[in-house]
C-alpha cells in the first residue's frame, strides 16, 4: 500500500508535550517569564509564517513531478511537514497553558520567588548562581533551572542570608543564600 495513504500512529503525536506535562506538578500552572513566552511565540510565528509555507511549496513542487513513491523531496517534505505541525500544536498548547509571571515585581526583595537570580554556596564553599525559570525556559548549562527542580523548590520563599537544607541526589545538602536579585521593572 502506498505510504501516502497510511495513517501514522496517534500515540506518538504529542510525546514531547506529554513528557513536559509530567514535569508540572498536578494542580500547578505552567509558569513562564515574559521573555520565555515571547521566545515561544516567536518560534510559533516562524513556523507558521515562514517554515511551513516553504515546506508546503516544496511538497507541492515535488508532487507535481509525478511518481511520489520514490520521490525523496516529496517523502522528506511530508515528514518535515508533520514535524512542523506537531511542533505548532505543542507550542500552541504551551502558550495556552502558560501563566506569565513578571519577576520584576519583586525587584529589591531579598526573598526567593519565581524569576529570582540566586547566588548560594554549598557546604564545600562552592558558589553557584542560578535563575529560577519556567520549564519551557530551562537551560541548566547557563544557570537557568526550572521552578520544579528540587533546589529551586528548596530555595523558594527563603531569604538572603538564610541557610536551607534539601535532598540532593547525592544526599542532604546545606546551602547558604548569599544574594537574591530580580530584574528592574521596565519603564513604560
Amino acid at each position: 500500500m502506498n505510504k501516502a495513504f497510511v495513517k501514522e500512529a496517534e500515540g506518538d503525536e504529542d510525546d514531547e508535550a506529554a513528557a513536559l506535562a509530567l514535569a508540572i506538578p498536578a494542580g500547578s500552572k505552567n509558569y513562564i517569564r515574559p521573555e520565555g513566552y515571547q521566545r515561544i511565540k516567536d518560534e510559533l510565528l516562524q513556523l507558521i509564517d515562514v517554515d511551513r509555507p516553504e515546506v508546503v511549496r516544496i511538497v507541492h513542487w515535488a508532487a507535481s513531478n509525478g511518481d511520489r513513491s520514490e520521490n525523496g523531496d516529496y517523502i522528506y517534505g511530508k515528514r518535515r511537514l508533520r514535524e512542523i505541525d506537531r511542533r505548532i500544536r505543542f507550542l500552541t498548547k504551551r502558550m495556552d497553558s502558560a501563566a506569565i509571571v513578571d519577576p520584576s515585581v519583586h525587584h529589591g526583595s531579598d526573598q526567593v520567588f519565581f524569576g529570582a537570580t540566586v547566588t548560594y554556596s554549598n557546604q564545600h564553599g562552592e558558589e553557584r548562581t542560578i535563575t529560577i525559570v519556567g520549564i519551557d525556559e530551562l537551560d541548566p548549562l547557563n544557570g537557568k533551572i526550572s521552578w520544579v527542580a528540587p533546589v529551586a523548590r528548596a530555595l523558594t520563599k527563603a531569604r538572603e542570608g538564610d541557610t536551607i537544607t534539601f535532598q540532593a541526589p547525592n544526599g542532604v545538602e546545606e546551602l547558604d543564600i548569599l544574594e537574591v536579585r530580580y530584574p528592574a521593572p521596565v519603564a513604560d
